[in-house]
């Protein structure tokens, strides 16, 4: 079972992210599940939310502890809370940020990692550039698929299209794609 742990702020799109994510796995015949976790429901409060993708069928329903992917859509959330928290060894990070991982301050906690596991994506500034919003979650969700053999871009693609039919949803997967090609030069 590969699971995702998304973590962000209200109003950055983390829920739909993980909804997202879930109908593309179903959409490449797998089984998964999308769930938000909520504290106080307010715009910047952090926000997390879980996805599970396997072939076989997912009975777990709990939040996500040990997960193959963290997400992190805002790098402030490094000083309040231990996003690594569970992370598997050979675990994935993509971070929407700029900034070096020295610069983040997480070097310590990414280094174990395997090489390649551990990509930054400026999703915001992808966001304002094609969406003219600073929402980074289907920028980050393009990137991962450059990341990671679970999804495919154009499964995600079609899930964003499917959450945001019309003109914005072709924004958003122009979005994706460019997060996609950076990922994939990362």
């Amino acid at each position: 079972m590969f699971q995702v742990r998304i973590h962000g702020r209200g109003g950055q799109g983390v829920v739909s992210a993980a909804e997202m994510l879930s109908i593309a796995a179903f959409e490449e015949g797998k089984h998964s599940q999308a769930v938000p976790s909520f504290g106080s429901e307010r715009m910047g409060a952090p926000v997390v939310a879980y996805v599970r993708i396997d072939d076989e069928e997912i009975e777990l329903r709990e939040p996500v502890l040990d997960p193959n992917l963290l997400i992190v859509q805002d790098p402030t959330l490094f000083a309040a809370i231990d996003v690594f928290a569970g992370l598997k060894d050979d675990g994935y990070v993509l971070i929407n940020s700029n900034k070096s991982l020295e610069e983040l301050g997480i070097t310590e906690a990414t280094n174990k990692l395997p090489e390649g596991h551990v990509v930054t994506v400026a999703a915001t500034e992808l966001a304002m550039k094609h969406l003219k919003r600073p929402t980074p979650n289907t920028v980050l969700l393009g990137a991962f698929t450059a990341m990671s053999d679970t999804l495919q871009i154009d499964s995600v693609c079609d899930a964003i299209m499917r959450k945001f039919p019309g003109k914005v949803g072709e924004m958003n997967v122009v979005a994706a794609r460019a997060a996609y090609q950076a990922a994939t030069a990362a």
